[in-house]
């Protein structure tokens, strides 16, 4: 089976990152390679993963990795490639856990800082070559707002994951996402209402995505916590998604 390009989105602390981090651990299982992303600037995807504290740390995010960038895009100043060849060196970047790969993006910067356009070209490239020129699972750790995704890359995303929590506030948060992902033009967007507790709970997220509900996730103390290993019914329900989203690859 080929690659699978999911982003995984939602308000802070509705548990995104943790399910990012169980579905890069899920397609590991079964898949050679798995490219996993963080674009997220609170960057504690390693982590979830299990890579210790004081090796995550030293991760540094591409768009930091000038020397890097000058090499592969060529040019100073104003002048570079906006579109630089990065297939051949793009796994240079990553940190290596097994057949995980990860890629710590970094801030995009706004209009007026020094050199921003040349580094958010260097970002979109980076991208561009997951999403658009590699047949290999890929999965984003995104933050709310998605904007690292511009509408070139985000063709190349599969599914976007909304991570909601029963509560209004990060089902509005939900909602705008869904927004900025239908302006992109993202085909396939779907929700995931985590920290169930009760039936109530996820009649509540259902209720507020009608037909958009893709999973519920039971809460989880470890995840909650930051601590341990997933518990047994958490793992289940996210290898279900996983086994969805297969399903719907080759339908």
């Amino acid at each position: 089976m080929g690659g699978v390009k999911i982003a995984v989105s939602g308000k802070g602390g509705a548990g995104k990152t943790t399910l990012a981090a169980a579905l890069i651990r899920a397609y590991a299982a079964t898949h050679r390679r798995v490219y996993a992303v963080d674009a997220d600037p609170d960057a504690s995807l390693a982590l979830a993963l299990g890579i210790p504290p004081e090796t995550a740390v030293e991760i540094r995010p591409v768009v930091d990795l000038r020397e890097q960038m000058r090499r592969v895009m060529g040019g100073e100043g104003e002048f570079f490639a906006l579109n630089p060849p990065l297939g051949e060196v793009l796994d240079e970047f990553c940190f290596r856990l097994g057949n995980i790969l990860l890629i710590r993006m970094g801030e995009l910067k706004k209009g007026g800082t020094s050199c921003y356009c040349r580094e958010n070209a260097f970002l979109n490239a980076v991208l561009t070559a997951l999403l658009l020129e590699r047949d290999e699972v890929v999965v984003m750790d995104m933050p709310a707002g998605i904007e690292h995704l511009s509408r070139g890359t985000a063709r190349g995303v599969d599914v976007l994951l909304v991570v909601a929590e029963p509560n209004q506030r990060s089902i509005h948060t939900g909602r705008l996402v869904e927004g900025l992902a239908a302006d992109l033009g993202i085909p396939r967007v779907a929700v995931v209402g985590n920290k169930i507790q009760s039936p109530e709970d996820g009649a509540l997220v259902r209720t507020a995505f009608p037909g958009r509900v893709l999973a519920l996730l039971p809460f989880d103390r470890a995840a909650y916590r930051g601590e341990g290993d997933l518990g047994v019914e958490f793992v289940a329900a996210v290898a279900g998604i996983k086994e969805m989203l297969d399903k719907e690859r080759v339908s």
